[in-house]
């Protein structure tokens, strides 16, 4: 900033203040650091209790976001605009949905995506309609164990007393879903395929993919659209690409704040553009040549039809997607590859120092995201307890779900965590597992 201006350093900034009014606190201001640990340094002088250090994932992640985004967000413009039927009037949100429709259709390498929905959960729910109108013979989807489980409640709760029948398909000891075990269902209008899984596990999306398609059943991607940016996209998958891709966008510029709100993203082929739920805007030009934008592709009766339109609860989350396309602005294609990347990597190096302790193993063998399921040889919620005890929250307790898979936990490690916490895990998991006593609870050190 200082280049900028034209001037050599803060002193010359202030050259015109008198020195009797020169605030001499201004030389101990810190050298220059980057936005995420400005923040991390602010919020731990600011503590006076300590703080929870967070390492569960399971649908909701803890990512750095740029203050520019809620800033630009809060603005009277959008944060207290109203739905755009209007659409002469409406231009500055329709053109920013249809710049998030950009995005997503490039992240998910699918043609059409609509303005949003929801949230994930029914998100999926409303795929799985959309999979079964654009089917048309069959009313039967294929959904693996590896779905989050409160996604498949709310598929079961929206889909059951509309004559959907839901068949679950197991998954193997690796964690994942063999494509073999799509072979012997006939009479399918589409399976449901995680990537990556619940147990932050990576499907042979490909193999299932194909197998899916050779059955005559539709694929539904279900996504983390920030792994995206590393893995292949559901439009490349297969032979022929998947016809749907459904998430979560929270990842994606959305703060953790006590379950919500968060926003669903729906992408499709191009072929079944006329069974997509919710919004689509479009972009035109007027008479005048100059380009504008407009809710396209419905029918004013889509919101007075009950059971025959095609949206059931897909309200279409303006704001947060708002703060989504801001923030995939902000990052861009190669910074949204390193989130993603660092991603991995913190949760590969959590993993490694973990299942280094006697007593903890990682439960499947296969490569992940960024996050992965941990067994213990000691049950999960007393390790939880004596871990909150140091002011870190371990992970999910994987019990209640999943009791075949024992003493299990799900934990999560985003680009947010730093080395030090990552070892101050590793050192009081290693003491409750060996039973020493362990330090007075405190909280994890914030680095300066």
């Amino acid at each position: 900033m200082l280049a900028t201006v034209g001037v050599s350093d803060l002193e010359s900034l202030f050259d015109e203040i008198p020195g009797h009014l020169r605030a001499e606190v201004l030389k101990r201001v810190p050298h220059a650091l980057p936005e995420m640990e400005m923040a991390r340094l602010i919020a731990g002088r600011a503590e006076r209790d300590g703080r929870y250090v967070n390492f569960i994932g399971a649908g909701a992640y803890e990512h750095h976001i740029p203050a520019a985004v809620w800033e630009l967000t809060t603005r009277g413009e959008f944060y207290s605009a109203y739905t755009p039927y209007q659409a002469e009037a409406s231009q500055g949100t329709l053109q920013l949905l249809y710049e998030f429709q950009s995005m997503m259709a490039s992240l998910t390498g699918l043609a059409v995506s609509n303005a949003s929905l929801y949230d994930g959960a029914s998100g999926l729910a409303e795929a799985v309609l959309a999979a079964i109108r654009a089917h048309k013979k069959s009313h039967r989807v294929l959904l693996p164990a590896t779905v989050h489980p409160v996604y498949r409640s709310v598929v079961r709760a929206i889909a059951r007393n509309q004559g959907v029948e839901l068949v679950e398909l197991p998954h193997n000891e690796d964690g994942a879903v063999d494509a073999v075990d799509l072979a012997g269902n006939s009479d399918v209008a589409a399976v449901v395929v995680p990537q990556p899984n619940f147990f932050g596990v990576l499907e042979d999306v490909d193999a299932l993919t194909d197998a899916a398609h050779g059955i005559g059943a539709l694929v539904i991607a279900l996504v983390n659209p920030v792994s995206l940016a590393l893995l292949k996209s559901p439009g490349e998958w297969g032979d022929d690409g998947a016809d749907f891709a459904v998430g979560e966008g929270q990842p994606l510029g959305v703060p953790l704040s006590s379950g919500g709100p968060y926003f669903g993203f729906m992408c499709c082929k191009e072929r079944y553009v006329r069974q997509m739920p919710g919004r689509i805007v479009g972009r035109t030009t007027d008479v005048d040549g100059k380009p504008g934008y407009t809710l396209t592709l419905q029918a004013r009766e889509q919101h007075i039809r009950r059971s025959k339109a095609t949206s059931n609860i897909c309200t279409n989350q303006g704001l947060l997607v708002t703060a989504a396309t801001i923030h995939m602005a902000l990052l861009g294609a190669a910074g949204l590859r390193r989130v993603a990347t660092h991603c991995h990597q913190n949760t590969n190096e959590l993993q490694l120092q973990l299942s280094a302790i006697p007593g903890v193993a990682r439960a499947f063998a296969r490569p992940f995201f960024h996050e992965c399921v941990l067994r213990f040889e000691r049950p999960i919620a007393g390790v939880m307890r004596a871990m909150e005890a140091q002011g870190i929250v371990a992970g999910l307790d994987l019990t209640h779900y999943y009791p075949d898979l024992g003493h299990s936990m799900l934990v999560c490690a985003t680009e947010v965590r730093t080395k030090e916490e990552i070892a101050e895990y590793a050192r009081h998991l290693e003491r409750i597992m060996s039973r020493r006593p362990l330090d007075p609870p405190c909280a994890v050190k914030t680095a300066s």
